[in-house]
């Protein structure tokens, strides 16, 4: 089995009854997550068990991504099932700023942190990842098994790297905070994605990472106009078989 189910799918901060960014990736009964936003860990915790967890990947240090990361230290730390650290990828000002909601639980007591951008061999997977432009430091991820390749470009602006990680992918997971004519060398458009996807030849779409609000149709509508695969508009509790 092989599939990803959405966690959360608003940006900056989560509307009623979504979360923010979050992703279950399990492929030959290896479970990683993307990203773990505002009110991700409740709809995770629907899935899979804290201890029932392989490894977690996180881009950047913005709490619409990390946020619940501090959560499932807890339910790993109290829950009595723990019996290793679990592998997280992240850059290091993700431990600072998640560190900083836990004053006396220690994330490395938990977790077993690998540094981001770089490339690790995570499971069944070969994690490849990229810096990106974002307010933040920010690391685009690629994610390749046999027979299948996943990208995901988290809440980054346009750049070359974000061809180099689609690149041929099955399914490109894209953040698009915009809408419109609207660039921002920090943030990716709609449009821009579609433009990405089609440069990068990805064979499936995945709009994410909404502002609240925001008409998810516009977006997906403005996708297509520059892209002719498949692109499908994220929904907290959709899984895609892969």
């Amino acid at each position: 089995m092989r599939e990803l189910t959405l966690l959360g799918t608003c940006g900056a901060w989560p509307e009623a009854g979504r979360a923010a960014s979050g992703f279950l990736l399990e492929a030959d009964g290896f479970r990683l997550v993307l990203d773990l936003g505002y009110a991700t860990l409740p709809r995770l915790l629907c899935l899979r068990a804290a201890s029932e967890l392989d490894a977690v990947v996180i881009t950047h240090e913005h709490p619409d991504h990390c946020a619940d990361l501090s959560a499932l230290c807890r339910a790993l730390r109290f829950g009595g099932e723990r019996d290793r650290r679990v592998p997280l990828y992240c850059l290091p000002g993700v431990l600072v700023r998640v560190q900083a909601m836990e004053p006396t639980e220690g994330l490395r007591d938990v977790f077993d942190p690998r540094p981001l951008p770089g490339s690790h061999e995570v499971g069944p997977f070969r994690l490849d990842s990229r810096p990106l432009p974002h307010h933040v430091p920010h690391a685009g991820v690629r994610l390749t098994a046999p027979g299948l390749t996943l990208a995901y470009s988290g809440d980054a602006g346009p750049d070359r790297a974000l061809g180099e990680l689609a690149a041929g992918a099955d399914l490109l997971i894209a953040g698009v905070t915009l809408q419109g004519p609207a660039t921002d060398p920090y943030l990716l458009s709609a449009a821009q994605a579609g433009r990405w996807a089609a440069r990068a030849g990805a064979r499936r779409l995945l709009l994410t990472h909404f502002w609240p609000g925001a008409e998810r149709g516009r977006s997906v509508a403005e996708a297509r106009a520059a892209y002719d695969g498949e692109v499908l508009a994220a929904a907290e509790e959709l899984t895609l078989a892969l």
